[in-house]
């Protein structure tokens, strides 16, 4: 029994991926496998994975690109940096992997000199960042369109390999050697945080899942998914290229300047908050179809490229050669396939949207089918009805089975098939009260439901005839994956959640009675998350919510259940007028709570 004290969200931060800073210094010449000898020259930049020199050879030579270039780049990552725990770069993998793929620069030689990995590459010209930098931060229509024309050839070829990017960025699109015949063609590099999408061994799409404190890639281009923890798709990679797109053409996104330890936090609830009308208000009509398009893709689905390069037909010359931006790999595709409108889906049924309403504050209920029982609910109880309520119940035999709380008022639902053969409660201007509880632990009571107010008061239901065995509880100012996740380790799983204003109250527990557990926690509401948990066997066991997040718990029970059926449902106001017709099919109240969700 312990109550654990509030934690910090490190889900926020970026995982490292640099190289670790050693005093070892880089070579200044180098030699890898067969390649000629190379005498470092100046600086290019800092990658999220390694530092990169130019080389040149020490033999005079007159070519230009290739393997035998008198200029290459030089990539060095040192051994004991994050990306080199098993030995070469984890990048060198997904270079092997994509050798020769459109759009992505040749590695010639590859090896360990010293303490570093190090890959002799084609030498490219300046990033698309220092371009729109060094052009008074901006960037004609149709330049950002052939960007985005070509950037989704490229990303079409890489994706056909099994691979997405994982942190597409102005920064991380380069334009080839000045002065070569590739100067105005694209390249994607930096593949340290490219991550596969399609099983090597079965074909198939990876499974969904979610660590909210995962955070692959930059906080200002990341999808929404990447900063919620979700698994890594096709999808992400177009999101963060519609984020790129727009910057180039407005010079700034809405969710730039956030600071401190939450700014990933306040960056991903900007984004989902900001509309696509708001984000491309400043952008031809494309833009916005583009965003609008990749933003609403399920987790799995498969991007129709050809068709989301139409869209910028009407704002790049019918003339190739006189285009800013090589698009090689646009006319290519589109010879191969002819590109239909947008719109005309191929069933021609509505596309369902995954993200796309405005943010909304809602009731949200979820029901389990149950044998006819007796069930009570009561809402906006005040501190001073809550006795008068709880003791009626416990005299028809009914007991607390869960509750909410929405705008210092209390909810219950009280109903005769919990199980319990005793309860007691407390109503606390403390969230949560540590020495109420550990008494009631002490009698044998488990905490079998909480909820919080705004104001910060809390009301705690603990029971007798629990399965519990031991509980932990834990008070935070960010939801507390880490410490979720930890506590799972060890045998517990959560039983109960609730939030007073923006802190969150978790409570787990020993024998529970589950099998396996998931969370799912979104700015908005998580529909295709929830589904995808469905569809695996997981149901809803506990929800809570502030004005910013909500969070779903999900578990497989122990026994198997006879009739799964759960159904959620958000509502205005307190869904009494559902309620009776939800009893008629035998679904039952299992939660409630007040919080985020979308329109």
């Amino acid at each position: 029994m312990e109550e654990e004290s509030a934690g910090n969200n490190n889900a926020d931060r970026r995982p490292v991926a640099e190289d670790e800073g050693s005093s070892t210094p880089i070579p200044e010449r180098v030699q890898v496998g067969n390649s000629p000898v190379y005498r470092l020259d100046r600086k290019l930049g800092k990658g999220g994975f390694g530092q990169v020199y130019v080389g040149r050879r020490i033999r005079s030579v007159s070519e230009r690109s290739g393997p035998h270039a008198a200029e290459v780049a030089l990539k060095f990552e040192h051994r004991n940096s994050k990306g080199c725990n098993s030995g070469p770069p984890y990048e060198w993998q997904v270079y092997n992997a994509l050798n020769g793929c459109y759009g992505v620069p040749h590695v010639h030689y590859k090896g360990r000199q010293g303490e570093f990995y190090i890959m002799v590459m084609d030498m490219l010209g300046p990033s698309l960042w220092d371009v729109w930098n060094s052009s008074n931060q901006s960037m004609s229509t149709e330049m950002v369109a052939c960007i985005a024309v070509e950037s989704l050839s490229i990303l079409e070829k890489m994706h056909a390999k099994g691979y997405v990017h994982g942190d597409v960025k102005p920064e991380n699109f380069l334009l080839g050697h000045p002065g070569s015949p590739d100067e105005k063609k694209l390249f994607l590099v930096d593949l340290g945080l490219a991550s596969k999408w399609r099983d090597t061994s079965t074909g198939r799409h990876i499974d969904y899942d979610q660590r909210p404190d995962v955070f692959r890639g930059t906080v200002r281009y990341a999808s929404v998914h990447a900063h919620l923890g979700r698994t890594g798709s096709r999808r992400d990679d177009l999101e963060s290229l519609a984020y790129t797109l727009v910057f180039l053409l407005r010079g700034r996104l809405p969710w730039q300047g956030f600071q401190g330890e939450n700014k990933g936090f306040q960056v991903c609830k900007k984004k989902m908050a900001t509309s696509s009308e708001a984000l491309c208000c400043l952008c031809p009509a494309p833009f916005k179809l583009f965003l609008d398009t990749v933003v609403n893709m399920k987790f799995d689905e498969e991007p129709d490229y050809a068709r989301l390069i139409s869209i910028f037909d009407a704002v790049i010359s019918p003339n190739p050669a006189i285009r800013p931006i090589l698009t090689d790999g646009a006319q290519k595709a589109g010879q191969k396939r002819s590109r239909l409108p947008l719109e005309a889906a191929e069933d021609d049924q509505p596309r369902k949207k995954i993200r796309l309403g405005m943010p909304a504050t809602q009731w949200i209920t979820v029901y389990n089918f149950r044998k006819t029982m007796k069930q009570r609910y009561h809402f906006n109880v005040a501190d001073a009805r809550m006795y008068q309520y709880v003791h009626k119940g416990y005299e028809d035999g009914l007991f607390i089975s869960s509750v909410s709380s929405c705008a210092n008022l209390w909810a219950l639902i009280m109903d005769a098939g919990t199980g319990f053969t005793g309860q007691v409660f407390e109503m606390s201007h403390l969230f949560l009260h540590k020495e109420w509880i550990m008494e009631q632990w002490e009698l044998k009571y488990y905490i079998s439901a909480i909820a919080g107010c705004d104001n910060g008061s809390a009301l705690v239901v603990m029971s007798k005839g629990t399965p519990f065995t031991q509980q932990s509880y834990k008070v935070s100012d960010s939801f507390p994956f880490k410490w979720i996740s930890k506590k799972w380790r060890e045998g517990f799983h959560v039983t109960s959640m609730a939030t007073a204003g923006n802190r969150w109250g978790v409570v787990m527990s020993r024998n529970a009675g589950f099998t396996e557990q998931v969370v799912e926690l979104d700015f908005l509401y998580p529909s295709e998350g929830i589904h995808r948990r469905w569809d695996s066997g997981y149901r809803i066991t506990a929800t809570a919510a502030t004005a910013d997040q909500a969070a779903f718990v999900l578990s497989v029970p122990k026994k198997k259940v006879t009739d799964e059926t759960q159904e959620t449902l958000r509502t205005s106001a307190f869904p009494s007028t559902h309620v009776k017709e939800k009893w008629s099919r035998n679904l039952y109240i299992a939660s409630v709570c007040y919080g985020r969700t979308v329109s």
